[in-house]
């Protein structure tokens, strides 16, 4: 076994180990009571006991026993979680010790664990230019390993995005509806920024995203790392694009040239989170030097309230 998988492997049982004891720490309940069952099915009906509700009586089960009965309810809790996940070659990005397709991995880690607490099943589609792998919704550890191992390992054909043409393969592969993971940068755009509503390409993935919502219960997690969106004060520096090839010089020293740059993702970014907020679109931004658990917490409790 060469040593590059051996240390991967090693990551895997890290992520796992990590990602399990935040599951019982930080989420417990959480996940449960935001993401509720397809609906509730029939039980049984049974005797009436003082406390219940008027409401629930069963007339022709009462009619026919002589004897006041009330309709018992179960909910149908088994759900699918779809995680969604951008492998484009901007994932290999990280200026500090993670990097964004690591982040990726211990993010949809600890949401696939989260799902297995509550017996659901977990799915993946690992995207580029489109899918490049589908693994079927299943439950169990293994599974759940063999996923992360794969947001790590796989090593995908192309190096673009297209989250449009992802969506709805994902949506013609779904029959039923599920909750919809996408984890992505977001950078599809020719500058390497975060895109624009008014860039192509851009409408397309918008109007996927709002199908998607329809369809099922998506929930977008936008990684990020501090070093695409501000730059440092290093001179002159060469920055190249990981998906188009395209290569900028640009010269740090320069307040001006800082600023613009920071001002450009700023205002892209802001664009972005309208465009999904008109849909109704929830996005969490992770970030590769900042532990997520706490934000991740926040963000469930701030859906269930709503």
């Amino acid at each position: 076994m060469s040593d590059k998988i051996t240390e991967m492997l090693k990551k895997v049982r890290q992520i796992e180990i990590r990602t399990n004891r935040q599951v019982s720490d930080a989420l417990a309940g959480a996940y449960h009571s935001l993401f509720k069952g397809r609906g509730i099915d029939f039980e049984e009906a049974r005797e009436y006991l003082p406390g219940d509700e008027i409401r629930s009586i069963d007339w022709n089960v009462t009619a026919r026993t002589g004897k006041a009965h009330v309709k018992k309810y179960r909910e149908e809790r088994e759900l699918t979680m779809m995680l969604v996940v951008d492998l484009s070659a901007s994932g290999e990005f990280g200026s500090a010790d993670t990097s964004k397709r690591e982040l990726a991995a211990e993010l949809a880690s600890t949401l696939a664990f989260s799902a297995a607490r509550n017996n659901d099943k977990v799915g993946m589609a690992l995207f580029t230019e489109g899918v490049e792998l589908y693994i079927p919704p299943r439950k169990g550890r293994k599974h759940i390993l063999r996923i992360i191992r794969d947001i790590l390992m796989f090593e995908p054909k192309k190096r673009g995005t297209n989250i449009a043409a992802t969506l709805e393969e994902v949506n013609r592969t779904l029959k039923r509806k599920a909750i919809v993971v996408l984890i992505s940068d977001f950078l599809q755009g020719p500058n390497g920024l975060l895109p624009n509503p008014d860039e192509k390409g851009s409408d397309e993935m918008f109007k996927a995203l709002d199908i998607t919502n329809r369809r099922h219960d998506l929930v977008c997690f936008g990684l990020s790392d501090r070093r695409e969106v501000t730059l440092p004060k290093l001179g002159e520096i060469i920055l190249e694009d990981s998906e188009t090839g395209e290569v900028v010089t640009l010269n740090t020293s320069s307040l001006a040239v800082r600023e613009a740059y920071a001002k450009a993702n700023s205002e892209r970014l802001s664009k972005f989170k309208r465009a999904l907020a008109s849909s109704k679109i929830d996005l969490l931004e992770v970030f590769t030097d900042k532990p997520f658990i706490t934000a991740l917490r926040k963000f469930f409790q701030k859906r269930q309230r709503r």
